[in-house]
């Protein structure tokens, strides 16, 4: 057995996962989460347009990483390993980010490729599920990014990552609250008009079961059952209809913020994207439901962190 401690640094949040992780009879890895936890830094703010990462935002993922560096020694962890995607392949002033990351974790930060983000999201994402109900298509929706995989048991068939995501897609289209019905169309489009680039490299016809991962799709399913707070319990492989989709984004688009403040599912740094975010995964509903029938969405909770602990082990 040996002690992982996973770190995720996205285009919105950074996540944390210390678990044990202990090798199988059969080669598998199963995880004991000792603690997870994440912080909405949007280390992605304006990058799209400035090419830049903010000050303010490097700040606010400076005191996070300082908060988990202090957990993972609390917790005797043997083996470190962070991540950082979308954002910081993006900006030109990215030795800062990778500056800081070296001397608050005392590891480096890895800036993986799209496809490779997209591998990891898959294994964390269907080690809970029944080999038989595959092959899997897993979607991750981010701040900046949207990656596409396929799959079954024996491992990715095929990956694409696209930059599209709940903060990308607000950043370009969605300035109002709510945004103008113009606007939440053109994001729609735009969407749709990314995520084609995505189905083009993975032929997702054959796919049996669609798996969602991430905290975009994790709350709309907190939403969509109307949780009084966040529960990562109820919202772990439950499932939403192609419908329940289609009604949470519409709902999302055209409430003002102030309404959507009162969604207790809704973690307060999401409330400003997460409209933008729906859109994306309505767009994959559609798609999914149009090139291999599928019409339900099984959410999950376990995903590129679970991958990179496995990773690690």
């Amino acid at each position: 057995m040996s002690r992982v401690a996973a770190i995720d640094c996205g285009t919105n949040s950074i996540r944390l996962l210390i678990a044990d992780v202990t090798e199988t009879f059969d080669g598998t890895k199963d995880l004991r989460d000792l603690h997870r936890e994440m912080r909405i830094v949007r280390l992605g703010k304006g990058v799209d347009a400035t090419r830049r990462l903010d000050p303010e935002a490097l700040e606010r993922t400076r005191v996070a990483l300082g908060d988990y560096a202090a957990a993972i020694r609390r917790k005797g962890v043997e083996r470190v390993r962070m991540v950082a995607t979308s954002a910081t392949r993006d900006a030109t002033n990215r030795e800062d980010f990778f500056g800081m990351v070296r001397e608050v974790l005392g590891v480096d930060a890895e800036v993986i490729s799209g496809d490779e983000e997209a591998r990891l999201s898959f294994q964390g994402a269907v080690g809970d599920l029944d080999p038989d109900d595959g092959p899997f298509v897993v979607t991750d929706v981010g701040g900046g990014s949207t990656e596409v995989v396929i799959g079954d048991a024996g491992g990715v068939t095929a990956a694409r990552s696209v930059d599209v995501g709940s903060v990308r897609l607000t950043e370009r289209c969605l300035p109002g609250d709510p945004p103008a019905p113009e606007d939440v169309e053109k994001a729609r489009a735009l969407a749709r008009e990314i995520l084609d680039e995505a189905f083009e490299a993975v032929p997702v016809e054959g796919a049996s079961c669609w798996v969602g991962v991430a905290g975009t799709i994790t709350t709309l399913s907190g939403i969509a059952q109307d949780l009084p707070e966040y529960d990562p319990e109820a919202v772990h492989l439950s499932t939403l209809t192609r419908d329940d989709v289609h009604r949470v984004a519409q709902m999302l688009v055209t409430s003002p913020r102030a309404e959507r403040e009162k969604l207790g599912a809704l973690h307060p740094g999401r409330v400003d994207v997460i409209g933008a975010g729906a859109l994306v995964v309505e767009a994959l509903a559609d798609e999914l439901h149009s090139r291999a029938g599928i019409g339900k969405l099984v959410v999950s909770e376990h995903d590129i962190l679970d991958g990179i602990a496995r990773s690690i082990a």
